[in-house]
């Protein structure tokens, strides 16, 4: 990626050293970022409704991907499938057979979890194993069931050397130890069941009828969709290998425990891109040029690189028809979690639609004239987690002085230009002077054209800045008596720094020009 797509923070100040969740979710539903779904009914588990701020920032990231992707791409090109297909794609995907989560049930209070996110350890003194803890995955996870241990030990007044826990999750639970562990919901053992396989796709019926011959998904992934069209593409372009088909679009997955607010729900926007190369291609030398594409994309839309890291695929836990899997890993307050993941997926999903289907998926080389089965490497990334990691990364609170010299809290919101809900703000100085009222709107119209903008005349100038600052406007233009007095010019304050500086209307038009991309 050219490093013209880098983007510089406009201030190197510091941002806060922690970022709560807690502190992210208020700021979501105050600023209108994000909403919880049905709220007024009391909600709904997994699901997220995106406010005025939250969808605007939700378009800018999916459009940013999708024009450097696809349209400033000469190898890549888009798709956009149905959301419910055919059953049998489903099938010859492995989604209907093995798409599943290991579940656990407390049948005491009811409360069910995956297996492979609780954790149990056994408490251990002089040696003996006196009793068992359970923890749900977070990043205290080892700590917490440390504690638990020896709160158990204390319980139980027995004296003696406690060994250190060793976590195992709940799939690696011999027999005899499910009935000893407690479940996380009543702290007693005895209620958890053994783990079982959970389908994760959410069915539904096509047609009037309501039986085995009418049912079908809503699908749990973009890229079938992708693999399913692959000849329809080939056909109808001029496509030649290696390339790409790019597609974004809603997914459901039937989430046993959603959590981390939108990190993990039940409905869910991805953008994921098959690429397409020769069986005989360097797929590894391809593999680590998506992956280095992958991060500098991160990092044009404002994430640091402190917060992102990668994590292998041991060769023990790929699927069986993955040849490399790499996950690009976020920082986010909640621990270090999957964020993109880049798969190298060899030919198994075409071989796997044409034995289906009886529809040939070939690719026919001109240079060898013989009909080839393409390899897919896959980048594959929600939406929605990008969206938290910037809401993550962005996130500040400082303490400054105003004009007066009393210290104030400010909440900032450091986002990219490339994808801030608003890019300017437009400020008259007073709301009461027409002068100053019309050059305003004046320039806010013409702003309007190309870019989100916001006219904003309520209040002191200091309060509409801290506004601004919340929904992660980057620039704020207040027009005063200088701009109709005199040279035209107005005050552009940058959000990041507060500095202020006279600017001409040409000048912003052509910041924005190099900035909003």
């Amino acid at each position: 990626m050219p490093s013209a797509y880098l983007w510089h923070p406009m201030s190197t100040s510091s941002a806060s050293a922690e970022v709560s969740m807690d502190a992210i979710v208020s700021l979501c539903k105050r600023r209108g970022f994000i909403f919880q779904s049905s709220e007024i009914y009391g909600g709904i588990n997994g699901f997220f409704d995106y406010g005025p701020l939250g969808v605007e920032l939700k378009k800018n990231i999916r459009d940013c991907w999708w024009n450097d992707m696809v349209r400033r791409r000469d190898d890549v090109v888009g798709l956009e499938s149905s959301i419910i297909m055919h059953p049998k794609v489903w099938e010859a995907s492995g989604h209907v057979a093995g798409f599943t989560d290991p579940l656990i049930d407390c049948k005491v209070s009811k409360q069910r979890y995956r297996a492979d996110q609780l954790f149990f350890a056994a408490v251990v003194v002089n040696g003996e194993t006196i009793g068992y803890v359970s923890a749900l995955e977070n990043e205290r996870t080892t700590e917490e069931l440390q504690e638990k241990a020896e709160a158990l030990k204390r319980k139980k007044a027995v004296q003696g050397q406690l060994a250190a826990v060793q976590p195992r999750d709940m799939t690696e639970a011999k027999p005899e130890e499910i009935a000893l562990v407690p479940s996380p919901a009543t702290g007693e053992p005895g209620s958890l069941t053994p783990p079982r396989a959970f389908n994760m796709m959410f069915e539904t019926f096509v047609g009037p009828m309501r039986d085995s011959s009418a049912v079908a998904y809503l699908r749990p992934e973009t890229a079938q969709g992708m693999f399913a069209d692959y000849k329809n593409v080939v056909d109808s372009t001029r496509v030649k290998l290696p390339f790409g088909i790019a597609q974004t679009g809603k997914s459901f997955r039937n989430e046993i425990t959603p959590r981390n607010f939108i990190f993990r729900s039940r409905e869910f926007e991805q953008m994921e891109m098959e690429y397409f190369i020769h069986p005989d291609a360097d797929w590894l030398k391809c593999h680590e040029e998506w992956l280095a594409w992958c991060q500098n994309w991160l990092k044009s839309i404002g994430l640091p690189a402190d917060h992102l890291s990668l994590h292998e695929h041991p060769k023990e836990k790929l699927a069986f028809y993955s040849r490399r899997t790499v996950d690009i890993m976020f920082k986010y307050p909640f621990g270090v979690q999957e964020l993109w993941g880049i798969a190298a997926r060899s030919d198994y999903d075409l071989q796997q639609h044409q034995k289906c289907s009886g529809v040939p998926q070939v690719y026919f080389d001109e240079a060898t004239k013989q009909k080839v089965v393409p390899h897919v490497i896959e980048p594959a990334v929600g939406v929605d987690r990008i969206l938290l990691a910037v809401l993550c990364a962005g996130y500040a609170e400082e303490e400054i002085k105003d004009d007066k010299g009393n210290v104030e809290k400010r909440v900032v919101l450091r986002l990219s230009p490339r994808i801030a809900p608003v890019k300017v703000a437009v400020l008259p100085l007073l709301k009461n002077k027409e002068a100053l009222v019309g050059r305003a709107k004046e320039l806010y119209k013409k702003l309007q054209r190309r870019y989100a903008v916001s006219y904003d005349d309520g209040g002191a100038i200091g309060k509409r800045y801290r506004r601004q600052d919340e929904a992660g406007t980057p620039w704020c233009v207040t027009i005063d008596f200088d701009t109709i007095e005199k040279d035209g010019t107005f005050t552009l304050r940058e959000r990041d720094s507060m500095q202020q500086k006279r600017i001409s209307e040409a000048e912003l038009f052509a910041l924005l020009e190099e900035q909003v991309y």
